[in-house]
């Protein structure tokens, strides 16, 4: 796990983005799922991390916090880009 924690997270962009734009229902459920179970790992880990120190190496919630923020920034970005107005909910 080396440090490319910008490469990370723009090809978590570039993948949240393809899955949003192939069909943005589904790309809207996975960035809503996917946003909100890493940010719950995220939290429970980092309240875990304070209870009882373990060796797990701060990488690991460099990662996380980029895995969580991917998502939540792709379905913002794109919900304001669309104005919240959705082909799946017109029809």
């Amino acid at each position: 796990m080396g440090d490319y924690y910008k490469e990370g997270f723009l090809a978590q962009l570039i993948i949240y983005s393809a899955i949003w734009l192939g069909n943005e229902y589904f790309g809207l459920l996975i960035c809503v799922i996917m946003g909100g179970v890493i940010s719950s790992l995220l939290i429970f880990s980092l309240i875990v991390e304070k209870v009882q120190k373990s060796n797990v190496p701060s990488s690991f919630f460099k990662w996380m916090l980029v895995s969580a923020l991917a998502p939540i920034i792709v379905g913002i970005g794109f919900s304001t880009i669309y104005q919240g107005n959705f082909d799946w909910l017109k029809g």
